[in-house]
Parts: structure tokens; C-alpha cells; sequence
């Protein structure tokens, strides 16, 4: 993958965060590099107060550091800015920042040597992955803590998982992989860790990973309408264009498509006493179509921020060097807050047709909680009570985190973005929704055996198959939550929605 052409895309970010990607620099951003450097040694020695350059940082912005200092300014700023505490931050989360680190050092608005890129990069590209903790990061000014225990690394500092996850001192893993430490000059400090990096890197993971997980609403969403002897006519399109929101239509084309030719669904087409379906089965496009514009406009704001230089000050392509205020993360901390509450919500309406079908009064023939024996058995009772729990986690990781902001740095860094908060808290939310559906599709499946001999679509009988792969079928009770587990494998591989989209095409 060559940086510095062309603005980097989400899938870039995936293939090096998650697939260890390479990455090279590409012939133009060099010469942007050279260009931006030059002009910081010229004010270097103009002997001009410039902010990163000769200055402090902060609200020591106004203190003037002597050429003789500037070294120790630079490293003093990256060991005392390397300030998280808590838990190690996920190997994917520390790559997809790296890059996007890199990213804005090879547009040449950073005013870093060619050789701390290329370090940079060597780093990266040796699968040398500095330790990063949960907490510390304020999302204005940058992801500062975050970004400072890499810069922290490429000094030879501090501790980093090598590329066999092994743990070792930063020092030892850049020796071994043929790597110097970097002794850092003007303003480079400020460079490696003045950027949204953190924050726009899990977003790009977890726009990854909900459009898939929007898939599979859709599919689980039509399995449990199957289950429980829903109609699939209020999923016409006609009935959708009244009301013209592109992710409401993709999702009802969606679940037409899935639950096409089901002898489940005509076997009570002509003689449906009831009126109208559940809000949680005839609704579904509503819900899960909004979660997918909401989707969509996150990755409008990931593709800018992901064609942005982030930096302060930056080196303009006139030779100005000025101080901006493009490092605050509020419209990546805003998308972030906005997916976590329409993840929450799409993964309540999921818990709800679980709870549907487990309910023998609601359920329409099914076994009371789709027990083998109920009484004896429990069956999926306790499923619900997981997926249960799991959403009242997810409401409050829906809590916006960008709503808050507590001053910084003696007063000057007076309002922030809590945008790292905010990244944070949506990765848990994305996994919650994967465990909820993992358990719709579950409840779903043992529900379609007892619907038998109906037949299901072509499509849910596939997603049945794979499952009964893995999991068997309705009979006494056994260790419910290893089912579970293999059932959220599932999903995360892949293979449920593969499932589908080899049986009928691929998904919207």
C-alpha cells in the first residue's frame, strides 16, 4: 500500500490495523517531506519564537527554548505526554493509528525529517506495536497520550508487543528488526502525537465491522419473521417509496429477498387472522435502514478526516507555518456517539423478537421458551436474559460521551472533544451487537425446527444448515453458553452472511 498520493480509504486502514498490510511512501510525499522540513530548520535558526519549534508546549507556549535545549524539548514532551493508565489497548486499534500517524506525516504539513517517517514506517511494517493504555487521551489536541507511547517507541523507549505478541522493552524489538532509535529535532515530538489518529482509526474499524453487522440484522430480523408466522408483504417496495430513506429500502429489499420462496411464510399467507405484525418484525426495515444511513453519513465524516493533514502548528504549501485548531475531534467524536446509540437501539429490537419467541403467548405454537421439555427443561430462557443484559450495557454506552469536556493544560485547552471516550465505548457497543444477533440467530434456528416439516426460504435454511454445523438441534438442555460462543464465531467470520450471499447473491 503506497501513502501519499491519494487519501487513504477504510478498507486501507482494515487491511494494515487488522491484516498487516505493508505500507511504502510513496515519490511525491518525499519531496513534500524534504520541502516542509526545510522551512522548519530555517525558522529553527531564524531565532523567531514558533510554536513547537522553539517554544514550549501548552500553556508554556510562550516560554522560548534555546537551540541547545530543543532535543531534550522534544523528548521531554513525548516521556511526559506518554501518560495512559489501565488496560493495553487492542494490537488493531495501535496499527490503524500508526498508519493514520504516517498518513499525515506524508502530506509534508508536519515539517518531520524524511527519516523519522521512514522510521515510522519501519516500525509499523516490522509488526512492532508499542503499548498503548485505555485511558489518557482527552480527544483534543489529538489522541496525545495514545500517540506519545508510539513516539515514545520510535525513540527506543518504553515497552512494545513485538510482531509474535511477545512483550518486550522498545530498544530490544527495534534492534531486532534491523530498526535505530530516533533522537527527535524541532517540533517532530509534537508531530507524532498532535492527531485525531486514535479516534478516526476505531471509527473506521467499527464502520467496518456495522456494515456487516447491518447484514445480518437484516437476515436474523427475517428468520425470526419465519419463526414466528410473520408476513413479509409489508416489506414491498411500494409500501417502502412512501417513505424514501435509501437504508430503509436496501433493508426491506434485504429481507424480500432472504424470505423469498418461504413455505414457512405462505402457509398462512391466505387465511392470517392477525392484522398487523409485532412492531419488532414489521418495523425492522425502519429501524435497521436507519442504522445504515447513519452508517453511511459516518463514512462521509471518516472519508474526510481520512483526506486531512492533522497537525498544530502545520506547514503551509507557501512556507507558512500556523498554529490551527483542526486537531479537535468533535466531528469524529459526534459519529462515534451517534453509532453507538443507533447500535443500541438495533440490537434492542433484535433482543425483542428473541424474547417473542420464547414467550408461548406471543410465539404462535412454539414451546414455551423452546424447550425440549418445558418444565424439565428451560431451553433458551436464560439466552434472553444474555442478550437482555447486553443491551442495557449498550444504552448506556449509548450515552454520548462528546457532550462533555473538562479544561486541560492550566485553562488553554478549556474545551475537548472526549472523543477517544466516545471510540472507546462504541468498540464494546459493536461487540455487544454482534453477541445479541449471534443470539437471534440461535433462538431463530431452534424455532424454525419446531416449525418443521414447513420449510424455511432457501436463504434461512442455509444460515439453519451452518448453524446445525455446529450446534444441535432442540432436545434436553445443555451448556447453553458454549452454543452461544460458536454462534458469535459465526458472525464475526463472516460465515453466517456468506452463508446467505452463496445461497442467493450478495446483500445490500
Amino acid at each position: 500500500m503506497r501513502v501519499g498520493s491519494n487519501p487513504l480509504s477504510i478498507e486501507d486502514v482494515v487491511a494494515v490495523a487488522r491484516d498487516g498490510a505493508r505500507v511504502e511512501l510513496a515519490p511525491e510525499a518525499v519531496v513534500a517531506i524534504e520541502v516542509a522540513r526545510a522551512r522548519i530548520d530555517e525558522l529553527a535558526a531564524s531565532g523567531k519564537p514558533v510554536y513547537g519549534v522553539s517554544t514550549g508546549f501548552g500553556a508554556l507556549a510562550t516560554k522560548y527554548i534555546a537551540p541547545e535545549m530543543r532535543h531534550q524539548l522534544q523528548r521531554s514532551l513525548v516521556r511526559s505526554h506518554a501518560a495512559g493508565s489501565g488496560a493495553e489497548v487492542e494490537t488493531e486499534v495501535i496499527r490503524a493509528m500508526m498508519l493514520l500517524r504516517f498518513a499525515t506525516l506524508a502530506t509534508g504539513h508536519t515539517g518531520v525529517r524524511l527519516s523519522t517517517a521512514e522510521a515510522y514506517l519501519g516500525m509499523l511494517n516490522a509488526g512492532i506495536t508499542p503499548i498503548v493504555f485505555e485511558y489518557g487521551s482527552l480527544g483534543c489536541s489529538g489522541d496525545l497520550a495514545p500517540l506519545a507511547h508510539c513516539a515514545l517507541a520510535l525513540m527506543g523507549e518504553g515497552v512494545v508487543r513485538a510482531a509474535d505478541g511477545s512483550r518486550k522493552c522498545a530498544a530490544e524489538a527495534l534492534a531486532a528488526a534491523g530498526l535505530t532509535p530516533v533522537e527527535l529535532e524541532e517540533k517532530e515530538g509534537l508531530s507524532l502525537i498532535n492527531g485525531t489518529d486514535g479516534m478516526l482509526g476505531m471509527l473506521s474499524l467499527a464502520i467496518t465491522d456495522l456494515r456487516e453487522l447491518a447484514k445480518l440484522a437484516d437476515i436474523s430480523a427475517a428468520m425470526s419473521v419465519e419463526a414466528l408466522l410473520g408476513t413479509d408483504r409489508v416489506f414491498a417496495a411500494d409500501l417502502q417509496a412512501l417513505r424514501p430513506h435509501p437504508g430503509q429500502a436496501a433493508s426491506a429489499r434485504n429481507m424480500t429477498r432472504v424470505l423469498a420462496g418461504s413455505g414457512i411464510v405462505a402457509s398462512h399467507a391466505e387465511e392470517d387472522v392477525r392484522v398487523q405484525d409485532a412492531y419488532s418484525l414489521r418495523c425492522a426495515p425502519q429501524v435497521a435502514g436507519a442504522v445504515r444511513d447513519t452508517i453511511a453519513h459516518a463514512e462521509t465524516v471518516a472519508a474526510r478526516e481520512l483526506a486531512s493533514a492533522i497537525d498544530n502548528p502545520v506547514v503551509l504549501s507557501d512556507g507558512r507555518v500556523e498554529s490551527n485548531g483542526n486537531f479537535h475531534g468533535a466531528p469524529v467524536a459526534y459519529v462515534l456517539d451517534f453509532l453507538a446509540i443507533v447500535a443500541a437501539d438495533l440490537a434492542s429490537m433484535a433482543e425483542r423478537r428473541t424474547d417473542r419467541m420464547l414467550d408461548v403467548a406471543r410465539s404462535h405454537g412454539l414451546p414455551p421458551f423452546l424447550a425440549g421439555d418445558p418444565g424439565v427443561d428451560s431451553g433458551h430462557m436464560i439466552a434472553q436474559y444474555t442478550s437482555a443484559g447486553i443491551v442495557s450495557e449498550m444504552k448506556r454506552l449509548a450515552a454520548p460521551a462528546s457532550v462533555d469536556s473538562i479544561p486541560s493544560s492550566a485553562m488553554q485547552e478549556d474545551h475537548v472533544s472526549m472523543g477517544w471516550s466516545a471510540a472507546r465505548k462504541l468498540r464494546r457497543s459493536v461487540d455487544g451487537l454482534s453477541r445479541v444477533l449471534a443470539i437471534e440467530v440461535l433462538t431463530a434456528a431452534r424455532a424454525l425446527d419446531f416449525r418443521a416439516p414447513l420449510a424455511p426460504s432457501l436463504a434461512t435454511a442455509a444460515v439453519h444448515a451452518l448453524v446445525r454445523q455446529h450446534v444441535e438441534g432442540p432436545g434436553p438442555d445443555r451448556f447453553l453458553s458454549a452454543e452461544i460462543e460458536v454462534v458469535h464465531g459465526l458472525v464475526m467470520s463472516g460465515a453466517l452472511v456468506g452463508a446467505i450471499e452463496n445461497a442467493i447473491g450478495e446483500l445490500e
